[in-house]
């Protein structure tokens, strides 16, 4: 008999996708902890080593479009395992030859994106199991997946220093292979899922046409493309900025991608109760407040703490909310298309952040330009969500199902 909400197999679904995403993220993440070896290895400039941890970035962001149209087709219990066998082939390559050369990163790099496609496959994958009052929350625990960018940032460092570069790869490599033995056991896809029967481009020209896609897009590209730019390039940031050792910017970097991925899913909760509008305008307007006084590099702490924190906190919930909005408004033969598409603007986001502070800082000699090219981002993205979004169906909480009238009373 095929498996019911009441089961409580929505539960199960949603942790098995939520480990999928960690493990696939944490590979998505193994270059960036490695950055600063990579640039006395190999004498790479600023620019370079922007370069080498942006490229897994743009090929898991554009990589979420064709993945989320497969999701929608196939379900998520194929493309879970298959994304992360696909994965494991740039760790190993990244691990055993590919470190020695700026070329052999770029080429690992380029592959190790797969991994990075994951959160198109989850979206439609959880948002099929809840009903539409509780997908804001799902789908924000399934978006906290992305602790994986802090296990990375914790763990690849003291794994290289402890055996060499290729041990945090090989690791990680294992952990994929398993990840997708369990999900291939473990996943069923939801029995009433809409499964859509129009071609990919039809479908994703369908996708492109919903306003909501335009909107949540924009929103996604300045709430987790922030997430992701720092998370990659905050370790570079703090050695350059502030002349912190390598592992301690790690651990001040995992500890600003922890509390993002925290709060993400608080995000999407409030947006189930208060509304999505209003949990991004709050959101943002911390992140414009946070970057514009780090813009002055004030002293790390406490005044420079707190204004990272603050921003990793506001640019998890916003990210959280935005996928509130997108499961809440998409159609639901649509949400796997609609959500590869904001999740390749979020991706694309963060790319682009990278080598900008990076070429900011080769030219300034310093990072203030790129943190105020970041609060004017956020500000655009605020005015997108006040002026649009509030006034377009983002401005109410989800509709829960009420009760059936008990009928009259017999007589």
């Amino acid at each position: 008999m095929a498996p019911t909400r009441a089961t409580g197999r929505p539960g199960v679904m949603l942790a098995v996708a939520t480990m999928g995403f960690v493990v696939n993220f944490w590979a998505w993440a193994l270059l960036s902890p490695l950055a600063m070896r990579f640039r006395d290895t190999l004498g790479l400039s600023s620019v370079q080593q922007a370069l080498v941890v942006a490229v897994p970035i743009v090929v898991g962001a554009l990589g979420r479009i064709p993945v989320g149209a497969l999701t929608d087709r196939f379900g998520g219990r194929l493309m879970f395992p298959l994304v992360s066998l696909a994965t494991v082939m740039p760790v190993l390559h990244l691990g055993l030859l590919g470190h020695d050369s700026l070329t052999g990163l770029l080429i690992g790099g380029f592959f190790l994106g797969i991994g990075g496609t994951t959160f198109a496959i989850g979206v439609p994958f959880v948002s099929a199991w809840y009903p539409p009052a509780r997908r804001g929350f799902a789908v924000g625990v399934f978006g906290a997946g992305m602790v994986g960018t802090a296990i990375s940032a914790l763990t690849t460092v003291r794994l290289a220093n402890l055996g060499d570069t290729e041990t945090p790869f090989l690791i990680t490599a294992a952990v994929l292979v398993g990840y997708a033995v369990v999900s291939w056991v473990m996943l069923r896809d939801a029995p009433d899922r809409p499964i859509p029967v129009e071609p990919f481009v039809t479908r994703l020209w369908a996708a492109l046409k919903l306003r909501i896609t335009r909107q949540a897009a924009a929103l996604y590209a300045a709430g987790f493309g922030g997430y992701v730019a720092f998370s990659v390039y905050l370790p570079a940031y703090l050695d350059t900025a502030y002349g912190l050792t390598r592992t301690d910017a790690a651990n001040r970097s995992a500890g600003f991608m922890l509390l993002g991925v925290a709060t993400r899913p608080v995000g999407g909760w409030l947006s189930d109760r208060v509304a999505p509008a209003r949990v991004l305008a709050a959101s943002l307007v911390v992140v414009v407040i946070g970057a514009i006084v780090q813009s002055f590099t004030p002293p790390l702490m406490p005044v420079g703490t707190v204004a990272f924190l603050s921003m990793a906190a506001a640019l998890g919930a916003a990210s959280g909310a935005t996928f509130a909005l997108v499961a809440q408004i998409a159609p639901g033969q649509q949400i796997g298309s609609v959500a590869g598409l904001v999740g390749a603007a979020g991706g694309l986001g963060g790319f682009l952040p990278p080598l900008v502070l990076g070429a900011v800082h080769d030219h300034f000699h310093s990072y203030s330009l790129g943190l105020l090219l970041l609060a004017a981002v956020a500000l655009a993205a605020l005015l997108l969500d006040l002026l649009s979004v509030a006034r377009t169906g983002g401005s109410e909480p989800a509709r829960r199902p009420t009760a059936p009238s008990p009928g009259p009373r017999p007589p």
